[in-house]
């Protein structure tokens, strides 16, 4: 399997390099791709919990979940033992990364279409339950930068959600307690966009340049293991 390079995916994000580490996003490219791909329960990899929405598709009051879990398995459509493979290997990258740098949340979303509609589903994640899809469109790009990053490709790096909010930045709000984000870009060898990551800190100035180094690494492996559509 074949990944973009990475001064590549640097230049095709925007992310600037004074922001990251070339030689620690090799470093962390080969410690993902060593990782054996772990083993876990089906009910904790292809259900999940997923919080109410309320007006505009925002989040509910924070902690009001859906009685019925959301069945990635069924989302997937085409979803076989290949599939549950690649969403295990997509769990295990995310465990590496959350047990090396104390992230709040972090997830791995697919660019797909259904029903003629373009969406962002969530494939792995750790941290509070959350929304599983995104729709991509410009309308509700202007409240979500997940949306935003799947339609642009470029990268968002947030590092004072408040100070972002009061300069006007659109945000979609889900936990409270998030003061810093990224959201960057996955993409195919020929530079299409298939995905975003997305990763959240309940503290401000969270992504130093070894964790968002760390974070680049994983938007280089995670294409590997996206279902197939």
């Amino acid at each position: 399997m074949f990944m973009l390079p990475v001064k590549d995916y640097i230049e095709q994000a925007g992310i600037p390099l004074e922001h990251i580490d070339v030689s620690r996003i090799q470093f962390w490219i080969e410690r993902l791709q060593e990782e054996p791909t772990r083993t876990y329960p089906e009910d904790t990899i292809f259900t999940y919990k997923i919080p109410k929405l309320g007006e505009g598709g925002s989040c509910s009051l924070f902690g009001e979940l859906e009685d019925k879990p959301f069945r990635l398995d069924e989302a997937l459509n085409d979803f076989n033992q290949e599939s549950a493979l690649y969403i295990a290997q997509l769990k295990t990258l995310i465990d590496v990364c959350v047990e090396a740098s104390s992230i709040d949340w972090l997830g791995i979303y697919q660019a797909r279409s259904a029903l003629q509609e373009n969406h962002l589903l969530k494939l792995a994640y750790h941290g509070a339950p959350s929304r599983p899809v995104f729709p991509l469109n410009d309308e509700f790009a202007q409240i979500s930068n997940n949306t935003q990053v799947g339609l642009s490709g470029k990268a968002k790096v947030i590092q004072n959600v408040e100070a972002y909010l009061k300069e006007g930045g659109g945000y979609y709000t889900c936990d409270p307690k998030v003061k810093s984000e990224i959201c960057l870009p996955l993409f195919s060898t020929n530079r299409e966009i298939v995905g975003i990551i997305d990763a959240e800190a309940f503290s401000c100035d969270f992504f130093n340049k070894e964790i968002l180094s760390m974070c680049v690494a994983l938007c280089c492996v995670a294409p590997l293991y996206l279902p197939k559509q």
